[in-house]
């Protein structure tokens, strides 16, 4: 590999080895830095493993987290985006229109969730309860805190605001945001001004559910291959 070399890695049958892997001098002298990222279903994954995995510190290589259009996330607070403003399911699919359309929208209040709509709105992954296997052993403080201050960029695709391509429509997702670009939106804006997160959000334009859309263009490439 090059002088300076850089990986990114798909997070499709990501494992804790692979990262060991990538970060071992030894095997790969000139590693300096890992890009962890995924799309849509991966993109779930991704934001899932930012928060929870425990070599993050440990590689001696720093790590970075790409998450691109997800369909849900995995919501660190029992509120959920409540109704209106740019969570209003009416018109939610024109949301990508106008003269903002290719800017993070920030119109979203967040509230306690009305859990007889959806008794598993807060179970994990959509949420913090219930969490099982790899992840029963970390409290919710610390699942917070490595939210926070893991460095985040989420991809949002300009008119990613149909049903399509998997869209998941069950209660528990329908209760973060009626489209996946809102859903994003909102999430980004409560880490962000809620919990302090530093994190980036880039509205990618043009581009609906296309991964070969939202990774192949300008304004990503210096995220998913960082100097």
């Amino acid at each position: 590999m090059r002088q300076n070399e850089h990986v990114g890695v798909d997070v499709s049958g990501l494992n804790q080895p692979l990262l060991r892997k990538f970060a071992d001098k030894s095997v790969f002298p000139n590693m300096t830095s890992i890009v962890v990222t995924g799309h849509s279903a991966g993109g779930q994954y991704a934001n899932r493993y930012a928060m929870t995995n425990k070599v993050h510190d440990t590689l001696g290589v720093p790590v970075s987290y790409v998450v691109a259009n997800p369909s849900s996330y995995a919501w660190p607070a029992a509120v959920r985006p409540l109704p209106t403003g740019d969570a209003d399911p009416v018109g939610a699919d024109k949301e990508a229109l106008g003269a903002d359309g290719e800017k993070v929208h920030t119109n979203f209040t967040f509230g306690p969730f009305d859990a007889a709509k959806a008794p598993n709105f807060n179970r994990w992954p959509a949420g913090l309860e219930n969490r099982n296997s790899y992840t029963a052993g970390v409290s919710d403080e610390q699942l917070k805190k490595q939210l926070v201050d893991r460095p985040t960029t989420y991809l949002l695709g300009q008119v990613d605001v149909l049903p399509l391509g998997g869209f998941d429509s069950s209660p528990n997702a329908m209760a973060q945001g009626p489209t996946r670009r809102a859903r994003g939106e909102a999430f980004f804006k409560y880490v962000t001004e809620t919990m302090g997160a530093k994190h980036s959000a880039i509205i990618v334009s043009e581009c609906g559910h296309n991964d070969r859309c939202i990774f192949t263009t300008d304004v990503v490439f210096p995220v998913i291959f960082p100097k």
